[in-house]
């Protein structure tokens, strides 16, 4: 099953929701299905090595969505988020991370079995 799982939230931002959302993209994976994830609004700062858990986090989100890079998840950013969303505003990507565009977002939301968004 092809799955894609659209970030919108800011990583740090006091809930767990992103962290669970990577959990769940980790759990897909672990069990044979594709997963693709699609950044966008203020979750590409996840994306940025700038971006580190705050002291009292006890997760690093930007290493999670790494090691689903580094098990061939397939990552893209929205490119005009880059300059207009997160805390870290025109911070480059980390390599992995594929700049990209509501095309894209728009044909991998049309090839999924399933679209989740955290």
């Amino acid at each position: 099953m092809k799955v894609l799982i659209v970030f919108n939230r800011e990583p740090y931002d006091n809930t767990d929701v992103t962290w669970n959302g990577l959990r769940l993209a980790d759990t897909l994976l672990t069990n044979g299905h594709e997963v693709r994830i699609f950044l966008m609004n203020d979750s590409v700062d996840m994306a940025r090595d700038v971006c580190k858990p705050p002291l009292n986090y006890d997760q690093d989100l930007s290493q999670m969505l790494m090691d689903l890079i580094a098990r061939g998840v397939v990552v893209k950013v929205c490119g005009t988020c880059m300059a207009r969303c997160g805390i870290y505003k025109n911070y480059p990507y980390f390599e992995g991370a594929e700049k990209s565009t509501m095309g894209q977002l728009a044909e991998w939301v049309v090839d999924s079995d399933r679209v989740l968004t955290f």
